[in-house]
């Protein structure tokens, strides 16, 4: 029996583009009540401490913890793979060895770079973060995936120290056994069972029990970006990351049930997922609102997708203007969004904007969240718009090198008095004059 879903059709045109793009971005943006409660969390544990972490534990995860157990021990990890499938060890292995491959070759396209010219040589080196927090999220359900898209390239990369803060799950007080065998294949030692926001703090300011770190990366819901937005001013971070996102460009060759599949497999991440449909042709959207209908009766996890639907589902139709669809994909500038059209190649290159791009009815976001070697913490909220998703890349920083001849200084006396003089620092030409004072005598010598 089909269940009915609160999601409506509508239409997409010129004039509604920008009504239709405001009310997207009203229902994504993180909530006043949100703001509050996470800066509350943040000062709390900045001034307590350890002892606001075991408060936050009871509170929002109900687990008691000592100070002593904050940290996982060597035992539970160890006891971890006795609760881990033989078929989830090798597919976590794959995994693993998947994105390892794809991003070696990110690491490989880094080179060192010289340039020399008028007597001056730069050169300029990629060197790893020295220590990064990644924050793998819990609660619900469990994020393996999570731990290897966020350790692996920071292991490549070289980073020296990495940390891991999951929430401990309320029936045990521990730590995902997946998640902590994910951590151990990836070499990760230093382990904590604190969630949320109190584990981004306890990151970026530190507590008797966790040293801080220098960057923080990881997915998670609005607290813990909200979180991670706060403490940016301390700390680097990765990038907004949470909640999920979906968008779908389709046409009216693509199939309804499989968009539908697609839509529910993002909506059950989360009652805060956006997923919805971009499509030239009614029929589609009306077969694919149907086609979840009679989907959903039948799911896992059914009621976390109907409210995701509710909330932050969406079918979009217009009158085969696919160039407008396009236009609103960019605008939105999602965490993924997935092509399924005649054309897709051709579509996809028109989408500059969104963390992860997938091209044809073969690509399902959900294979990307695992298998492909693509890293499946991506830009959310519109952050697609400047920034990317996490790579090698963000756990290297790049150093630069100058070095000037001595008898060349001098060539640069006139332009240097020039601009520091319109910019009103004229001691900078007056530490550049004073050298070139000195050349001159040793050349008159």
């Amino acid at each position: 029996m089909s269940e009915r879903l609160l999601i409506r059709i509508r239409a997409l045109t010129p004039r509604t583009f920008e009504t239709r793009l405001r009310e997207m971005r009203i229902r994504r943006g993180l909530s006043k009540v949100v703001w509050e409660r996470t800066h509350r969390i943040l000062r709390d544990v900045q001034e307590r401490g350890d002892a606001a972490l075991l408060e936050c534990a009871a509170r929002f995860e109900g687990v008691v913890l000592s100070r002593d157990r904050l940290r996982v021990e060597p035992e539970a990890v160890r006891a971890a793979y006795g609760e881990v499938s033989c078929e989830a060890l090798a597919a976590l292995t794959l995994v693993k060895r998947r994105l390892e491959r794809a991003e070696r070759r990110w690491l490989d396209a880094l080179k060192r770079v010289r340039v020399v010219a008028d007597g001056v040589v730069i050169e300029s080196a990629p060197r790893p973060i020295r220590s990064v927090g990644c924050y793998i999220p819990g609660g619900r359900a469990a994020y393996p995936s999570s731990v290897l898209m966020s350790v692996v390239p920071a292991r490549l990369a070289g980073v020296e120290r990495i940390v891991v803060c999951s929430p401990p799950m309320r029936e045990t007080g521990e730590v995902h056994p997946l998640v902590l065998v994910a951590a151990d294949l990836c070499g990760v030692t230093e382990i904590y069972r604190v969630g949320g926001g109190a584990a981004i703090a306890a990151l970026a300011y530190g507590t008797a029990t966790i040293p801080p770190v220098e960057k923080i990366v990881g997915p998670g819901g609005p607290y813990v970006v909200a979180a991670k937005l706060l403490v940016a001013e301390r700390v680097g971070i990765d990038l907004p990351a949470g909640p999920s996102e979906l968008v779908i460009v389709a046409d009216e060759t693509a199939s309804p049930e499989a968009i539908a599949a697609d839509l529910m497999a993002q909506a059950e991440h989360g009652e805060d997922s956006l997923c919805g449909l971009l499509t030239t042709s009614r029929r589609l959207a009306q077969e694919t609102a149907r086609a979840l209908s009679g989907r959903l009766s039948g799911a896992e996890r059914r009621e976390i997708i109907r409210q995701a639907l509710a909330r932050q589902g969406f079918l979009l139709y217009t009158e085969g203007d696919l160039d407008l669809l396009v236009r609103f994909a960019n605008a939105l500038a999602p965490e993924h969004v997935q092509v399924m059209t005649r054309r897709p190649r051709v579509v996809a290159r028109g989408i500059t904007q969104a963390g992860l791009v997938l091209i044809g009815p073969h690509s399902p976001a959900s294979a990307s969240d695992y298998v492909f070697g693509t890293n499946h913490v991506l830009p959310t909220g519109g952050a697609a718009a400047a920034y990317s998703g996490l790579s090698v890349l963000d756990f290297l920083r790049r150093v630069t090198y100058a070095e000037c001849a001595r008898r060349r200084l001098t060539q640069f006396l006139e332009p240097v008095r020039v601009l520091a003089l319109v910019e009103g620092l004229p001691n900078h030409y007056r530490a550049l004059e004073e050298r070139a004072r000195r050349i001159d005598r040793r050349v008159r010598r």
